[in-house]
């Protein structure tokens, strides 16, 4: 199993518990806390936030703070690297400072906020196991203070994460394993409630992000390993992973890393896909590559 350290002063794991997170805060360096509550279909994590949030975190907005501009890459391509380094610093994140992100309740959001961190350089960063929701759980005290963070020094240093565009996702599609992290349904093409083609790229196998959790916290890294074997997706084989805008396939690179297999994230995911009609689409319950 992935070893975890309540001190945080290495960081072993992509996840911190709820009191490991308790013991952290009371501690003397307290982890910068990113709050990055966000649902697919609204409403924006602001008003929860502003109805209470762990003691001292800042609000991320996973729209505005964590992509780009929506278009022809995606509609949630990678902020440009000045941009999200102007927001990190303004939350307080410093090169060699703990950084812990959490969301509601299944940490995709956090997710986000993990996978870009890692991206561009900060490898400091861990999600909240369990979320806000287990943290409430646990009866750990929220606060509806809005902070003012000293600003941070934190610089964006793009390539710390593997990433692939629509030709090396086709490629892993081929060669290895592509993991769709959508709903079944929307693999399936039954569904497609937000973009205008429904259908998966060819050769990917459906792999929904909502099977990694159980009750808010992510399964045992063995278990998990156990259903990424199952679909083909092992250390030795070239992984990748996308949904539909790249927020919920960055929560499977992170179940993917806590099983021990690396992947890289297709960012512009299916809404990038689509963007050019000469792409193939399958539709069905199988691959069909």
């Amino acid at each position: 199993m992935v070893a975890r350290s309540a001190t945080m002063a290495v960081v072993t794991s992509p996840l911190i518990s709820v009191p490991e997170l308790a013991e952290a805060l009371a501690g003397r360096d307290r982890p910068v806390l990113l709050d990055v509550r966000w649902r697919l279909a609204g409403p924006p994590g602001i008003d929860a936030y502003r109805a209470g949030h762990l003691p001292g975190a800042v609000y991320i907005d996973v729209d505005a703070d964590l992509a780009g501009t929506p278009g022809p890459g995606g509609r949630h391509p990678l902020p440009e690297p000045a941009q999200f380094e102007a927001v990190m610093r303004r939350a307080g994140v410093s090169a060699g400072r703990d950084v812990v992100v959490y969301d509601d309740t299944e940490s995709m959001g956090a997710a986000r906020a993990w996978w870009l961190l890692r991206y561009f350089g900060h490898d400091r960063v861990r999600v909240l196991d369990g979320a806000y929701q287990g943290w409430l759980a646990a009866v750990g005290p929220v606060s509806t203070d809005l902070p003012q963070p000293e600003e941070g020094d934190f610089a964006a240093r793009p390539g710390g994460m593997p990433v692939v565009d629509a030709s090396g996702a086709a490629e892993i599609a081929r060669r290895g394993v592509l993991l769709d992290a959508r709903a079944a349904e929307r693999y399936r093409g039954e569904v497609e409630p937000i973009d205008p083609v429904a259908g998966h790229i060819p050769g990917a196998v459906s792999a929904p992000t909502a099977e990694n959790v159980l009750a808010g916290e992510f399964r045992d890294p063995v278990r998990l390993r156990e259903g990424f074997s199952a679909l083909g997706a092992t250390a030795g084989v070239a992984v990748g992973a996308y949904c539909g805008s790249g927020v919920n396939a960055a929560h499977q690179v992170l179940a993917l890393e806590l099983a021990g297999i690396p992947a890289a994230l297709y960012v512009g995911s299916w809404s990038n896909w689509i963007t050019d009609p000469l792409r193939p689409v399958a539709r069905g319950a199988e691959p069909a590559g």
